[in-house]
C-alpha cells in the first residue's frame, strides 16, 4: 500500500502553487524536451499533441497545478486518475517508464526555477510524484490483468487485419478489424476505444486512440475515423488502409462507457465524429431491448458529413422506445427536412431541456471540446446531477501525467 504523504511534503508542494502558476508551462516544456531525448520514451506519446499549439503541454501544466492545489484532498482527483490509468494502458505504459518521467520532471523544476527549487522542494515533489505514480501503476496492473484474463483478451500489441472499409460520409470511413491469429476478441464496454501503433513511412511510430463504433460481438471491432486536416494518422488510414492491411492494436480501454445495467432513460448526445462511441452504445441498447426510453441526438454540418445516418435509424428501428433526432447546422440546398435531417441549426440549450427528460435521464456525450463544454454546462444548469452526465472528448487528456 502506498504510504500517505507527509504533512511537510503536502505543505511544501502547496507552497509551490504560485511558482507553478507563473512558470508551469516552461517546466512542462522542459520536462518533455528532456524525456524526448530518449526515442523509446518519445514514442510512447501522441506527437500530434506536442506541436506548435502545445495542447498537451498546456493540459499537463493545468493538471500539475490541479494536483498541487488538491494535494491534501486527492479524492477529488479520483476520476482523473482513472482516466489517466486507462490512457496509459492503451499506450502500453509500464512501471519501468515512470522513473524516466520522474527524472525529467524534477530536472525541469530545477532548471526552470533555479535556486528557488531548493533541495527540500525537489524532495517533496519527488515524494508527491511517486505517491501518485504508485497509485497509477497499481491500477494499471489490475487493468492489464483483467485484459489478459478476459476471453479473447491480450496484453501488448496484437495484429489485426482490415477486413472491410466503409465510406460513411465525405470525411469519415469505418474500418472493420479481425485478429490475424483468428482468435476471439475481448468484449469491450460500449464507449471504449482501441489504441493503435501505426508505422507510417518517414515518421516515428504513431499512436492514436479511436473509439469502437460497434457493439461487442467477440469476433471483430469497428472504428470510424474522421479525416482531420493535416492529420497524419487519419490521413494515412483513409489513404492507405485497405482490406488486408495489418495494424497493431492494444486491447480496449477507457473509463467512458455505457452502464452495464440501464435503469433510467438514456440520452446519447453527439457532435461530428463524436457519434462513434454513441453508435456502439445504441447498438448495444437495441440488441438488449432496454426497457427504458433511449434518445439518440446527433449534430453535424449537413448530409455530406452525416455519417452512419441510415445505419443508426435501422438500428433504432430494431429496438424498443428508441428515438432519433438529427440536426444539420447548414443543410444543403437540396436537403429536405424530415428526410435528410430533423432540425436545421445547432442543438440549442432550449431544445435539449425541452425535449429530453432532464430530471430523469442519464446523458452520454461525445464531441469536440466546444460542443462538449456547452452541453455539460447546459445540463448542469438545468439541474442534471453530475453523476448522470457522462462524457468523452477527442484530444489530449487534461489530467496529470496523461501521455
Amino acid at each position: 500500500m502506498t504510504q500517505p504523504l507527509s504533512d511537510q511534503t503536502i505543505a511544501l508542494v502547496k507552497a509551490t502553487v504560485p511558482a507553478l502558476e507563473a512558470h508551469g508551462l516552461d517546466i512542462v516544456n522542459e520536462m518533455y524536451s528532456r524525456m524526448f531525448q530518449n526515442p523509446n520514451i518519445r514514442d510512447l506519446f501522441n506527437q500530434s499533441h506536442h506541436g506548435d499549439a502545445g495542447s498537451q503541454p498546456r493540459a499537463l501544466t493545468g493538471a500539475i497545478l490541479a494536483y498541487a492545489s488538491n494535494i491534501e484532498n486527492l479524492g477529488a482527483l479520483a476520476p482523473a486518475v482513472e482516466r489517466i490509468a486507462q490512457k496509459h494502458v492503451g499506450l502500453q505504459i509500464l512501471p519501468e517508464h515512470y522513473p524516466h518521467v520522474a527524472e525529467a520532471l524534477l530536472g525541469a523544476i530545477k532548471a526552470v526555477l533555479g535556486d528557488a527549487a531548493a533541495d527540500e522542494i525537489l524532495a517533496a515533489w519527488g515524494e508527491a510524484y511517486w505517491f501518485l505514480a504508485n497509485i497509477l501503476i497499481a491500477r494499471e496492473q489490475r487493468v492489464y490483468s483483467e485484459q489478459k484474463d478476459a476471453t479473447g483478451g491480450w496484453n501488448g500489441w496484437r495484429d489485426f487485419r482490415v477486413e472491410d472499409v466503409v465510406r460513411e460520409s465525405s470525411v469519415i470511413n469505418s474500418f472493420v478489424l479481425r485478429p490475424v491469429d483468428g482468435g476471439a476478441v475481448m468484449r469491450h464496454k460500449p464507449g471504449q476505444y482501441l489504441t493503435f501503433w501505426l508505422e507510417i513511412p518517414g515518421h516515428p511510430p504513431v499512436k492514436r486512440n479511436y473509439s469502437i463504433s460497434a457493439a461487442p460481438n467477440g469476433e471483430t471491432y469497428r472504428i470510424s475515423v474522421k479525416r482531420e486536416p493535416l492529420g497524419l494518422a487519419s490521413g494515412w488510414l483513409h489513404d492507405e488502409a485497405k482490406p488486408g492491411t495489418v495494424l497493431k492494436v492494444a486491447a480496449p480501454a477507457g473509463e467512458f462507457f455505457l452502464a452495464a445495467h440501464v435503469e433510467r432513460p438514456v440520452i446519447l448526445l453527439s457532435g461530428g465524429v463524436g457519434l462513434t462511441p454513441m453508435v456502439a452504445m445504441l447498438e448495444t441498447l437495441a440488441e438488449g431491448e432496454a426497457g427504458v426510453p433511449v434518445h439518440y441526438v446527433h449534430g453535424t454540418h449537413d448530409r455530406d458529413t452525416h455519417a452512419m445516418r441510415d445505419h443508426v435509424r435501422a438500428v433504432a428501428g430494431r429496438g424498443k422506445s428508441i428515438t432519433v433526432t438529427d440536426f444539420h447546422q447548414t443543410p444543403l440546398e437540396d436537403e429536405v427536412a424530415g428526410r435528410d435531417y430533423d432540425v436545421a441549426g445547432i442543438i440549442t440549450d432550449e431544445w435539449l431541456v425541452a425535449n429530453t427528460p432532464v430530471g430523469e435521464a442519464d446523458y452520454y456525450i461525445c464531441g469536440p471540446r466546444p460542443f462538449l463544454r456547452h452541453a455539460v454546462s447546459t445540463l448542469s444548469l438545468a439541474g442534471v446531477p453530475s453523476d448522470r452526465i457522462h462524457y468523452e472528448f477527442f484530444g489530449p487528456a487534461d489530467e496529470l501525467l496523461a501521455a
